[in-house]
């Protein structure tokens, strides 16, 4: 976690010492920047801070800030409604300079980095001037902090190395840049703290990657973010419509998400924004957008339908199909969009009522579906449910090759646009969290603290893409940002240059169309046949447990009893045994010290009350089978030291701490059982026609030089295959991993030899269809691909085998042993409780297939197919 990460650096680097630290978090937009600065914030109160001045870019992240941090009305408030720290309530107080901070409380003080360079060189009444700092510790609190590397980017000769310099920094004038004025405050005093936050660090310029070799403690850039699955895909879609209909596409397509939430019972409300080039373009085409609107019919709706494409076409298909006809969505589009639900921010038209909107348009109480923009919203403003974006104008400011600065803009607008909106398409017991920036790994408090109020728990499937693998599913949609651009190869060129370099899309990925053949479909496998699988089961874990274990059972208890003498001895002699030379000891089992004394000394132990035994041991039927049983406490062992006439006349006292002391040492060896998962033994019919179907996915190159390359156009010829040609193979092509081509080429080798003994054989790619559950822990696996074969037995009956086959590079076959061992254990103990009056059926697994070393495969193939 990235607060603990800085926890830990805190604790390691600076014990014992005044904290002198200049600290950058590398993060992208959505992975949790806020929580950290929240967690940190508090952290830091611990410590001793007290005065914290948070400077970003621009105003409207200021405002979003006053909500995280000061409106607890508000759903981003970031903290409980009452902070208590080391038992004692603080307070957040916002303040324009530290000059009368209270010194119990969290004084935040807010600035845009233009405002505070101003004011420090040239003061003002009440305003933070440079003796605020002098003699008071300051975490300064830097977010979209590239934007202060001014004098670092510029690589002058004589500034950069003067900002670690102090001497040299006196002499510097800070009114010359942002950079220096930061610098100045942070050098002020020996303990202040500097922080620094943004996602789109330039390390691609030398002398930024110079400053921060040493400062970054966190790095996850969108990239990262991506490919681990938190943040939406990216489609660009490109018309040569008028940008009015462009605008009526994009709102058809967030009619379109809105009902696929609905039919998942998610609440949700996607936004459109519309950006234009300029304020006064973004004013005409907001009156144009609500007078058409009004004006909207279906003639309109129809002329988009019959030019619909991609996503604008599935979402017509998936209207006519839930039968809502053009008419009742033109009746919804007027409604959900009219002008009360339009939202114009610019420069000239935000105010304080504006932002508040916009920083919650993702609360169900607010009803804003559009918002209109022009540049402010490119930095500081990130929302979940942003789906489409229109641009408005076409024009383009590359030169030479370079993408130009407005192309990258863009690209970073998109890039906050594309936060996932957690969401689940199946039952799972989840509650929605707050709104707050949620982090793809939960942030925890530092320990003694109450922090922010803790979001409620989603789980790993519904923060991440779920759809990778399965493009043609319609929830996909729900996964996707739509960027709606005029038609311009040129620009879209750009843009995706742009986006690939900001990590928001995968410049290396393929789509791939995995189909099955019309032929295979006639077959009797496809209409009729049927593939095995079994299911996770869920199980007491102590179900079979009827005692309290044998390690305890079988265990020697030492207890000693306090025998009241007093040892006097001379503090520089020779230590000796403090033990008296006649403490003896004597053996006793549990029930020896009575029933009632066992029962007085179970109540002392929460952990042993019958409630929380019977979780622990379901078979326990009572406090009193726990008590009298040599199962359970009766006959455990004890050894008691003590004065002979101590172990002779033992009082009820004596026997009472005795058997606490046992317990004490019992309790936290008693291993809870709860419920656990593993794979029924049991393997269900599917019918193959149900599991095996045309499939579309993502395959991102270069993690296997052949995934996502079909075997028509491999350059090995060794793999180079036809598979139109194979009528065993069910699928058109295969664009596998290496292994996975050379399987194929491995079957394709006894293909004669298994239509000598069979009358059907069948090798169906198994990629996202059928899991089956390991039976020992219920860990899900999907074998690559499944062998069918028939033949016919005695009289009318047939025998069908069904083959689970997994390819496996031999650097992997380690890690995956478990998926093997399963596997091959499948024939021997699954059971099949389904026939038919004419056929029987087997289920098998195999040892990996490794194409270096397939010996030991092949040996079992012909000891049992062939």
């Amino acid at each position: 976690m990235r607060s603990n990460t800085f926890f830990s650096y805190w604790d390691n680097e600076f014990e014992g010492k005044a904290p002198q630290s200049q600290l950058l978090f590398h993060m992208a937009t959505g992975s949790g920047k806020t929580l950290i600065m929240g967690g940190i914030i508090l952290y830091l109160y611990e410590q001793g801070y007290r005065n914290f001045l948070f400077f970003v870019n621009s105003g409207n992240v200021i405002e979003k800030t006053k909500d995280n941090f000061f409106n607890t009305a508000s759903s981003k408030y970031l903290f409980n409604q009452s902070i208590t720290i080391n038992n004692k309530r603080v307070e957040i107080k916002q303040v324009d300079n530290f000059q009368d901070s209270d010194p119990d409380a969290i004084n935040f003080c807010l600035q845009t980095i233009q405002g505070l360079h101003g004011d420090l060189n040239t003061p003002k009444e009440n305003g933070v001037t440079y003796d605020d700092f002098k003699n008071i510790k300051v975490v300064l609190i830097a977010d979209e902090a590239h934007h202060i590397n001014t004098a670092t980017k510029s690589g002058s000769s004589d500034m950069t190395p003067s900002l670690f310099n102090d001497a040299k920094l006196e002499d510097l004038d800070p009114s010359d840049d942002w950079e220096t004025t930061v610098m100045r405050i942070f050098r002020a005093n020996p303990a202040n703290v500097l922080l620094e936050f943004t996602a789109t660090e330039d390390f691609a310029n030398a002398n930024i990657a110079d400053k921060y070799k040493d400062k970054v403690i966190f790095d996850y850039p969108l990239k990262k973010f991506r490919e681990d699955g938190y943040s939406k895909d990216i489609a660009v879609l490109q018309s040569d419509m008028q940008p009015i209909d462009r605008a009526i596409q994009a709102v058809i397509m967030s009619q379109f998400r809105r009902k696929l939430g609905n039919q998942i019972r998610q609440d949700i409300k996607p936004v459109v924004m519309l950006k234009s080039k300029t304020i006064k373009a973004n004013k005409e085409f907001f009156d144009e957008f609500v007078e058409t609107i009004k004006h909207l019919n279906v003639d309109t709706l129809s002329r988009i339908k019959s030019n619909a494409k991609d996503g604008v076409f599935d979402a017509f298909k998936y209207f006519e199909a839930q039968e809502i006809t053009l008419e009742n969505l033109l009746l919804e589009i007027q409604e959900d969009f009219k002008e009360d639900n339009l939202l114009l921010v610019d420069g000239s038209s935000i105010s304080a009522e504006k932002q508040q909107y916009l920083n919650s348009l993702e609360d169900k109480d607010n009803e804003f579906r559009a918002v209109f923009a022009v540049d402010m919203l490119n930095e500081g403003w990130d929302v979940l449910n942003l789906f489409d974006i229109v641009r408005l104008y076409d024009t383009r400011d590359a030169r030479s090759g370079t993408v130009g600065a407005t192309t990258n803009s863009e690209a970073q607008l998109i890039g906050r646009g594309a936060r996932y909106l957690p969401f689940t398409d199946k039952a799972e017991t989840t509650t929605q969290t707050s709104n707050t920036e949620s982090s793809s790994e939960p942030t925890g408090a530092h320990e003694g603290a109450v922090v922010y109020g803790t979001p409620k728990p989603r789980s790993e499937y519904a923060t991440k893409r779920k759809f990778d693998e399965d493009l043609n599913n319609p929830l996909r949609h729900l996964e996707t940002l739509s960027y709606h651009s005029a038609h311009n190869p040129r620009y879209i060129q750009e843009l995706n240059s742009a986006l690939a370099q900001t990590g928001i899309i995968d410049s290396q990925s393929t789509t791939v169309v995995e189909k099955l053949k019309d032929s295979f479909k006639k077959t009797r496998l496809y209409t009729e046949g049927y593939v095995f699988a079994n299911e996770q089961e869920v199980y007491l874990i102590n179900e079979d447990l009827t005692n309290i274990g044998e390690n305890i059972l079988t265990n020697d208890y030492p207890v000693k009893i306090s025998t009241g003498e007093i040892i006097t001895s001379k503090i520089f002699s020779k230590a000796t045994t403090t033990e008296s030379a006649n403490v003896r000891s004597r053996k006793f089992k549990l029930k020896d010290f009575g029933k009632h004394v066992l029962r007085a000394a179970i109540n002392k132990f929460d952990g042993l009350k019958f409630q929380e035994l019977h979780e622990i041991f379901p078979n326990l039927e009572s406090i009193k089978q726990f008590i009298e049983s040599p199962d359970y406490l009766a006959n455990i062992n004890v050894t008691v030291y003590g004065r002979e006439d101590i172990l002779d006349n033992l009082t009820q006292k004596d026997k009472l701490f005795i058997v606490v002391e046992v317990l004490r040492e019992i309790e936290p060896k008693l291993t809870r059982g709860g419920i656990g998962t593993r794979g029924s033994k049991k393997f269900i019919p599917k019918q193959v026609r149900d599991v095996f179907h045309d499939h579309v996915y993502k395959v991102s190159k270069g993690v296997n030089k052949e995934d996502g390359v079909s075997m028509k156009e491999t350059t090995n010829p060794f793999l180079r295959y036809d598979l139109s040609t194979a009528d065993w193979y069910g699928y058109e092509d295969n664009f596998g991993t290496e292994e996975e081509k050379y399987l194929i080429r491995y079957i394709e080798s006894i293909e004669n030899k298994l239509r000598e003994k069979y009358d059907e054989v069948y090798l169906l790619r198994n990629y996202k269809k059928l899991k089956i559950y390991a039976f020992k822990d219920g860990a899900p696996t999907e074998p690559d691909f499944v062998l069918f074969l028939r033949k016919k037995g005695t009289e009318s009956e047939y025998d069908n085998i069904q083959i689970f086959i997994e390819p496996k590079g031999s650097h992997l076959r380690k890690n995956d042993a478990w998926k093997e061992e399963f596997e091959l254990s499948i024939h021997d103990e699954a059971f099949l409780t389904f026939q038919t009056a004419n056929d029987r059926f087997e289920v098998w697994g195999m040892p990996f297939y490794t194409h270096s070393h397939q010996s030991h495969f092949s040996n079992v193939m012909s000891a049992n197919f062939l």
